[in-house]
């Protein structure tokens, strides 16, 4: 691989993962929850991998090609949304010790975490608009190894700040259960907020 593409897509995949979105608004909102960021960064991170095979695979290419099949995964992917939003204004954080301290289903959250980033169609299209312009033609490795070492990358750029973010908020509010609470009723309205965006724009797309 070209080491200067892999180093400028290292940092465009940066730039993009240090942008706050649903991705944050998941982890910060496990990390109210004891040993909640992991299951909840490895599900997101489990996503992001599956959507750099599927682009290498060329499956993406063909959704984005079909208008029904993006239609349907923004729809899929905004009531999901919607609907992890609603789940956390009508449970957020508890405001005791003990609760908070009581243990979380670990496979819930991580099959939510690949709901979060597998079902927004954002990923797909950034991932077939962005990895193929850092392949290089005359390397060594076929597009398609390329495209998943590169996504590889991305998904280590990924883990890096999820995993910052889901335990600085775990520290910070930790010992805060008001604080806590209302970062959670916060989430749920990212979330619902990202949901209703998804579908708005989907809706002005089509229009024009």
């Amino acid at each position: 691989m070209d080491g200067t593409l892999t180093a400028a897509f290292w940092g465009v995949s940066m730039l993009f993962v240090l942008t706050p979105g649903v991705d944050w608004a998941y982890a910060i909102a496990a990390g109210r929850h004891r040993g909640g960021v992991y299951p909840a960064v490895t599900g997101m991170l489990a996503g992001h991998l599956t959507a750099t095979l599927l682009v290498a695979a060329g499956v993406a290419a063909i959704l984005a090609s079909s208008e029904v099949a993006m239609t349907a995964l923004t729809i899929a992917g905004s009531l999901y949304l919607i609907w992890l939003g609603i789940t956390a204004l009508r449970h957020p954080a508890a405001t005791d010790v003990e609760t908070r301290a009581a243990p979380v289903d670990h496979a819930r959250l991580f099959t939510k975490g690949i709901g979060v980033s597998l079902l927004n169609p954002k990923v797909f299209l950034l991932f077939l608009a962005l990895l193929p312009q850092f392949t290089a033609q005359a390397a060594i490795w076929p597009t398609g190894v390329q495209i998943i070492m590169l996504g590889a990358l991305h998904v280590g750029n990924c883990a890096i700040v999820y995993f910052a973010v889901g335990h600085g908020a775990r520290t910070i509010l930790s010992t805060r259960p008001r604080a806590a609470k209302i970062v959670g009723i916060l989430s749920g309205i990212v979330m619902i907020g990202l949901g209703i965006a998804l579908v708005i724009e989907k809706a002005l797309t089509a229009i024009h």
